[in-house]
């Protein structure tokens, strides 16, 4: 378990990160956030968060980074605040339909977006060029990585079962085998899966609301 206070120096580093790819300091917490502490204290708390295997320090000179379990916490924080997202009825699904909604998150995310219709057997995928323009990309091995995984997927969607709500998956969570990288965000309904595939440096809140929207939409 973690402090108050914590928690909000966690949430504070991951959205910095996600905003910067670039590891969090205390001296950039204190002079960009108003928690009323000193560098050293908020240096302390980064400390014990590591500890507690939530923050990873890549470098001894570095700031810190989210781990798996960093990033888990604060998926869960949010999802906490957002309604049940489970599908109140079923889904009259189309090629036309799917292709519609997988362009549209795309559109509005920066991460692969996935749809899948089982009776076709067809997964849609849009975004390419938005999720390479992620830094992540210019490491080496990180595209043939992301490819390994995407395969990875549409060699086994079909026996996979996702969850009819919106549901995320990071790093090693995920039901994909090479995808320790990566974060998954799905909304499985009754003949397929909507999805966003990106970097776990992606903007869980954004894509979760954006699955959420979409749930929404359909539902009314």
């Amino acid at each position: 378990m973690i402090t108050e206070r914590q928690s909000q120096i966690l949430d504070r580093i991951i959205q910095e990160y996600i905003n910067g790819a670039r590891p969090v300091s205390s001296q950039l917490l204190e002079r960009k956030h108003d928690f009323g502490l000193s560098s050293a204290t908020i240096r302390n708390e980064m400390q014990r968060l590591t500890k507690k295997g939530y923050l990873y320090q890549p470098h001894t000179s570095a700031g810190r980074l989210p781990t798996d379990k960093g990033y888990r916490y604060f998926v869960d924080r949010l999802m906490e605040k957002d309604f049940s997202t489970a599908w109140q009825k079923e889904v009259e699904a189309s090629l036309e339909f799917i292709r519609e909604m997988t362009e549209f998150l795309a559109e509005e995310s920066s991460n692969l977006a996935l749809g899948y219709l089982s009776e076709e057997r067809i997964l849609w995928k849009e975004g390419w060029t938005d999720v390479f323009r992620e830094p992540e990309f210019s490491r080496a091995g990180y595209v043939a990585s992301f490819i390994k995984a995407l395969d990875d997927l549409e060699r086994n969607i079909a026996k996979i079962d996702f969850p009819r709500e919106v549901h995320v998956y990071i790093g090693r969570e995920s039901p994909l085998g090479r995808s320790r990288d990566f974060s998954l965000i799905t909304l499985g309904f009754g003949q397929g899966i909507f999805g966003l595939l990106g970097p776990k440096r992606m903007s869980y809140d954004k894509n979760i609301s954006l699955l959420i929207d979409l749930c929404r939409k359909i539902q009314n």
